[in-house]
C-alpha cells in the first residue's frame, strides 16, 4: 500500500516538473510508460491539464485513456485538442466506443466531428449510428476475424496474421459463408489444436449464440450471463454477420443501467452526467418533476383523511395510528418493488412469473402484516395498562381495528410494489419507474381507505 502511495505522489511530482518545464519528450516518455488505469486517474487530479496529458501521449495510448473516462471529461478534452489531435484520436476509437461517446453530444457538434473522420471510419461510425438508440447495432464493433467453411486452419493462420492485430478480440473467430451469413463460431483453441490441412467446416459444431442488431442492450447483457462467452456475434433479421459484441462493453451498459435504475428508484430521474459535474438547474429539474408527481399523489391522502372528517371528530384515537398505519404499508412496499426491479434487473424474474411472485407476496403480505398487527395490539394493551384513560374502556377495539388495518395494508403494499414493476414492463415502460417513493404514496392514499374502513367495521354503534 504504501509503496502504491509512493509511487503515485512520485508520478504526480514528476508530472509537475515537466509542465513547469514545458518538457514535451519526457512528459510523452513519462506519460507512454504508466499504466492506463495511472495516467486516468492523472486526467482527473489535474483537469486543467487534462487535454494536454493525451495530447502527449502515442495516440493508441491516448484512445485507450479516453475510453475509460467519464463523459464530461470526454467532452472538455475533445473541446481543448487541435482538431488534428482530435481527428487522430477519433478515428484511433474503437467503432463501439466512437459511436457510444457521439451519440452523447448535439447533432450539429456530431456532424463537425465526423468530418474529421477518414472514410472508411466515418462509413462504420454513420452505419452504426444509423441503428436505433440503446440497441446492440450501437453497441457492435464491426473490427473481428471471419472465416470461411472451406478454408483450412493453416490459411485461418494466415487470415489471423492478416487482419488479427485490428481486430477487437481473436479469442473467437467467425465462420461466415459467401453470401456473408453467419454459420458458426470457433475458439481459437480449437484452430491451434487442429492439423494444419483440417478444414473450418470440421470444426465447427453449431453451438453458437448470436445477438439481432435490433434487440436492447440488456438483452445482451442477459444473454453474456448465461452463456458465459468473451464475445458474441451480432446478425441482421437475415442472419448476415454484420459486427460483434465484447464483454468489455457489456460490462459498461450494465454499470450504466445499473447507475439509472438506482437514481430511478431513489425517484428521481437518470442522471446524464456524474452527480458533481451536473449543473444545478439541471439537478433540480431531474428531480423537481418527481416531487411535484409524488406532492400531487399525497394530495390525495388529505383528500381521504377529509373524507373521514366525521369519523375522526367522533373517535379523535384513530388518527394517532395514522402515521403507523400509512408508513407501514409504504415500507412493505418499498420492499417488495425494490426486490422484484433487483430480481427483474438480474433475470431472475420475468413477466411469465408474475402469479408466482403474486403468490409469494400475498403470503409474505399476511406473514408480516400479522406480526406488526400482533406487535401494535401488544402496544396498545402495554400502554393501556399504564394509562387506562388513553384508549378508553374499548381498548381492544381499538387495537382489534389497528392490528387488523397493518394486515390489510401491509399486504396491499407487496402486491402493489411487486406487481407494478411487471405491469410496467408489460406495458414497454421501465420497471425501474416504480419506485420506492411512488410505491409509498400510492399505498398511502389506499392504506387510509383500509384502515377507516376497518374502524367501522369493529367500532361502528362503539366509537362511531
Amino acid at each position: 500500500m504504501n509503496f502504491e502511495l509512493e509511487k503515485e505522489e512520485t508520478l504526480r511530482e514528476q508530472f509537475e516538473k515537466l509542465i513547469e518545464r514545458e518538457d514535451r519528450l519526457e512528459m510523452q516518455d513519462l506519460l507512454n510508460k504508466q499504466n492506463i488505469s495511472e495516467v486516468a486517474e492523472l486526467v482527473d487530479q489535474y483537469p486543467e491539464h487534462e487535454s494536454q496529458i493525451l495530447a502527449n501521449m502515442s495516440v493508441h495510448r491516448a484512445a485507450s485513456v479516453f475510453k475509460i473516462l467519464d463523459l464530461h471529461t470526454q467532452k472538455h478534452i475533445i473541446k481543448e485538442l487541435p482538431p488534428f489531435k482530435t481527428a487522430e484520436l477519433l478515428n484511433e476509437l474503437p467503432a463501439d466506443d466512437r459511436t457510444s461517446f457521439l451519440e452523447e453530444l448535439p447533432g450539429n457538434v456530431v456532424r463537425e466531428l465526423i468530418k474529421l473522420l477518414n472514410p472508411e471510419e466515418r462509413k462504420i461510425t454513420l452505419s452504426l449510428l444509423g441503428y436505433p438508440e440503446n440497441s446492440i447495432g450501437r453497441l457492435m464493433t464491426p473490427d473481428y476475424v471471419y472465416i470461411y467453411p472451406e478454408n483450412t486452419v493453416e490459411e485461418v493462420f494466415e487470415t489471423i496474421r492478416k487482419y488479427g492485430k485490428d481486430s477487437e478480440t481473436i479469442n473467437v473467430l467467425y465462420v461466415i459463408n459467401q453470401n456473408g451469413e453467419f454459420v458458426d463460431d470457433i475458439r481459437i483453441r480449437d484452430i491451434i489444436l487442429a492439423a494444419p490441412d483440417k478444414k473450418v467446416e470440421e470444426l465447427i459444431d453449431g453451438r453458437f449464440v448470436t445477438l439481432n442488431v435490433f434487440d436492447d442492450q440488456e438483452t445482451a447483457n442477459e444473454t453474456f450471463r448465461m452463456n458465459n462467452r468473451v464475445a458474441l456475434p451480432v446478425v441482421s433479421n437475415s442472419n448476415k454477420l454484420l459486427g460483434i459484441v465484447t464483454i468489455d462493453d457489456v460490462l459498461w451498459v450494465a454499470n450504466e443501467e445499473f447507475s439509472e435504475d438506482m437514481q430511478m428508484i431513489g425517484g428521481t430521474e437518470a442522471l446524464d452526467e456524474p452527480y458533481l459535474d451536473t449543473p444545478a438547474l439541471k439537478l433540480f429539474k431531474k428531480r423537481v418533476l418527481w416531487l411535484i408527481a409524488l406532492f400531487l399523489g399525497e394530495l390525495l391522502t388529505a383528500s381521504a383523511m377529509a373524507y373521514f372528517e366525521d369519523e375522526i371528530a367522533k373517535a379523535v384515537v384513530l388518527a394517532l395510528f395514522v402515521p403507523l398505519i400509512i408508513s407501514s404499508g409504504g415500507n412493505s412496499g418499498s420492499q417488495a418493488s425494490t426486490l422484484v426491479i433487483q430480481a427483474m434487473a438480474v433475470g431472475e424474474v420475468t413477466l411469465a412469473h408474475w402469479w408466482k411472485v403474486m403468490r409469494r407476496e400475498i403470503l409474505q403480505g399476511l406473514l408480516l402484516g400479522t406480526a406488526l398487527g400482533i406487535i401494535g395490539f401488544i402496544r396498545i394493551a402495554i400502554w393501556h395498562s399504564i394509562s387506562p384513560h388513553l384508549y378508553g374502556t374499548h381498548w381492544e377495539y381499538i387495537g382489534f381495528t389497528v392490528g387488523c388495518s397493518l394486515i390489510g395494508v401491509v399486504l396491499w403494499g407487496t402486491l402493489s410494489g411487486s406487481m407494478l414493476p411487471l405491469l410496467l414492463k408489460k406495458l414497454g415502460a421501465d420497471p425501474a419507474v416504480s419506485s420506492a417513493p411512488f410505491v409509498a404514496t400510492l399505498v398511502d392514499v389506499t392504506g387510509l381507505v383500509i384502515y377507516f374502513s376497518m374502524a367501522l367495521i369493529f367500532l361502528k354503534g362503539i366509537l362511531l
